[in-house]
C-alpha cells in the first residue's frame, strides 16, 4: 500500500496532494476504520515528502473528521458509512430514452460537437472569428481586477444581483446613449454574454404565432436557439446593403410573425452593413406590421472607415419595440463573459425574474472587471489598436481572396470574417474536405442558413490568422477549388 502516490502537479501543495490521495482511500474501504496508519515519519518516506507535509495533511483530515490521533499511541482511520459492493443499488438508466425532445434537438444542432475537426496543430483554420488573444490588454485588465478588489473584494466573493451589477448597468446604459438610444422608458439586464441574453428574451416571448423574422443566412447560435424555443425561422435574402425589403414585405403580408431577429451591423456571417436608409425603411415596415424587433449588436465597434450607422434602438426613437443584445465578447475579451440586454422596462422586469431562476446572477467578478477596465478609459485606446491591426488583416484577406478566389462573389464590410459565394452548384463541403487534407479548413457557409442552401457559400475568419498563413491557406483553397471546378 502507499507505493502509488506520487505528486502529479508540482505548482500545487505537496500537502493537499496528499490529503486528497488518503481520503480517495480511505473512502474506498483501501483504508478501514480504526486502522492505524503509518507515523508521519514512516509516511513520509513511504510517500517521499517531507514530515511537515505529512504533518499538515494528518491534521487537515483530523479536522475533516477522517482520521483521529491517539496522545502516544498515533493516528488512526474514522469510521466512514459505507455500503459493501454487494449491497449497493445498481440504479440503471436509459438515459437516451429518458432525455427531452429539446436535448435531443440541441445534440443535432450542436455544431461544434459535431462540425469541424482540425486534422493537426500546424492546420490553417478560417474558422474562428474569436478575437486575437495576442492583442489582449492584459497589464490593464490585471490592473482592473486589483483596483475592483481593493475597493470591495468581500462584496464581489458573495452573491450578486440578477439584473446585474449596478456601477456597469449604469455605465453601459451611457454607453449606449452615446449610441444614440433614448433611454427613456428603457432599462439595463446584465447576462453572461449574447447567447443567454438571446435565450431568456426568447423564452420571455409568448409564441401567439410561432415564427420569428430574419435575415438569411444569419448566426448558427441565433438559428439554434430560436429552432430550441420553438420558433419556425424564415430567412429573408439579402442585398449588399443589407436584408432585401421587398422580399421582407412579401413576408410580412404572407404571415403573422412574432418578432424579427436581425444583425445590422458587420452581419454574421455575410459582413454586411445595413445601410443607414435601408435601416429607417426597414424600422418603419417593423412598426407599420407591429413586429418587436430583437437586434443583434454584434461587432459594432470593429469599423474600419470613417462611416458609422447608428443601431436599429436609435432609429426606434421613444419605441419601445426593440429589444438591443450587446457584448464586447467579439471586441474584448470572450472569458469575461458579460453581456446585456437593453429594452422596455416592462420587459426587463420578467427578464430579471427568468435570470434570477435560471442562474442567480452574473459572475459579479466578471462585471466588476469589465467595470473598472471601462471605467478607466481603456477601452477607446485598446480599440484603436485592435481596428488597426485587424483593419491590415481584413484588407489583406480580402486582396488573397481577389486574387486567389477571383471567381467567388466576396462580402464583408468589417468586423473579423469575409463570406464567399460561389457558382451555384459549387459544394464547399468538398472544397473542405480537399483543403483539409492539405492543412487547411474554413466554415462552410450553409450551417448559417435558415433554409437548408447555401452548400456553395464558405466563411473566412482571420482573426486569429497570421498573414503569412492567410495568403498560404487562400492559395491552397483558391487552387483546390479550381480544381474542384474543372471535374
Amino acid at each position: 500500500m502507499f507505493n502509488d502516490f506520487k505528486i502529479q502537479d508540482e505548482d500545487r501543495p505537496a500537502y493537499i496532494q496528499v490529503k486528497e490521495y488518503l481520503k480517495r482511500l480511505i473512502a474506498k474501504g483501501a483504508l478501514q476504520e480504526n486502522q492505524k496508519l503509518p507515523s508521519t515519519r514512516e509516511m513520509s518516506v513511504l510517500l517521499a515528502v517531507s514530515r511537515n507535509t505529512i504533518l499538515a495533511a494528518y491534521s487537515d483530515l483530523e479536522e475533516e473528521g477522517l482520521i483521529y490521533a491517539l496522545k502516544g499511541k498515533g493516528s488512526y482511520v474514522a469510521g466512514v458509512h459505507r455500503t459493501s459492493e454487494e449491497s449497493q443499488p445498481a440504479l440503471q438508466t436509459d438515459w437516451s430514452a429518458r432525455v427531452s425532445g429539446y436535448a435531443r434537438k440541441a445534440v443535432e444542432l450542436d455544431r461544434m460537437k459535431n462540425g469541424i475537426r482540425t486534422p493537426r496543430r500546424s492546420t490553417i483554420s478560417f474558422t474562428s472569428i474569436a478575437p486575437d488573444e495576442q492583442l489582449f490588454d492584459l497589464d490593464h485588465v490585471k490592473r482592473a481586477f486589483l483596483d475592483r478588489m481593493a475597493l470591495e473584494g468581500h462584496v464581489l466573493l458573495n452573491y450578486g444581483y440578477a439584473k446585474g451589477y449596478k456601477p456597469l448597468i449604469e455605465l453601459l446604459m451611457r454607453y449606449m446613449e452615446q449610441k444614440g438610444v433614448e433611454l427613456e422608458g428603457k432599462d439595463l439586464l446584465i447576462t453572461s454574454g449574447f447567447t443567454e441574453g438571446f435565450d431568456i428574451v426568447l423564452s420571455a416571448l409568448h409564441r401567439r404565432h410561432g415564427a420569428v423574422l430574419c435575415e438569411n443566412p444569419t448566426h448558427q447560435t441565433a438559428i439554434k436557439n430560436l429552432k430550441l424555443n420553438g420558433f419556425d425561422v424564415t430567412g429573408i435574402e439579402m442585398e449588399h446593403d443589407g436584408i432585401h425589403l421587398g422580399k421582407l414585405k412579401e413576408a410580412l403580408m404572407e404571415r403573422a410573425y412574432d418578432c424579427a431577429y436581425l444583425v445590422p451591423s458587420y452581419h454574421n456571417p455575410t459582413g454586411i452593413v445595413t445601410s443607414p436608409a435601408k435601416r429607417i425603411a426597414l424600422m418603419k415596415l417593423m412598426a407599420e406590421y407591429q413586429i418587436p424587433v430583437i437586434e443583434d449588436g454584434f461587432n459594432e465597434e470593429l469599423r474600419y472607415s470613417s462611416s458609422h450607422a447608428l443601431p436599429l434602438m436609435s432609429i426606434g426613437g421613444r419605441g419601445n419595440g426593440v429589444v438591443y443584445l450587446g457584448s464586447f465578447s467579439k471586441v474584448l475579451f470572450p472569458g469575461l463573459r458579460v453581456g446585456w440586454v437593453l429594452a422596455d422596462k416592462q420587459l426587463i422586469d420578467y427578464l430579471e425574474s427568468i435570470k434570477r431562476a435560471r442562474s442567480i446572477h452574473t459572475s459579479t467578478i466578471d462585471q466588476a472587471i469589465l467595470f473598472q477596465y471601462l471605467h478607466n478609459g481603456h477601452l477607446d485606446k485598446y480599440l484603436k489598436r485592435a481596428r488597426f491591426e485587424y483593419k491590415k488583416k481584413y484588407e489583406w484577406t480580402r486582396q488573397c481572396c481577389e486574387k486567389y478566389l477571383p471567381d467567388a462573389r466576396l462580402s464583408g464590410d468589417g468586423g473579423l470574417h469575409l463570406f464567399l459565394e460561389f457558382a451555384p452548384g459549387f459544394d464547399t463541403h468538398k472544397l473542405l474536405a480537399s483543403c483539409s487534407e492539405q492543412g487547411v479548413v474554413f466554415t462552410p457557409g450553409d450551417m448559417f442558413y435558415t433554409d437548408g442552401s447555401g452548400r456553395n457559400t464558405m466563411r473566412i475568419g482571420f482573426s486569429r490568422v497570421s498573414l503569412e498563413d492567410i495568403e498560404e491557406g487562400l492559395r491552397i483553397i483558391g487552387a483546390t477549388a479550381r480544381m474542384q471546378g474543372q471535374k
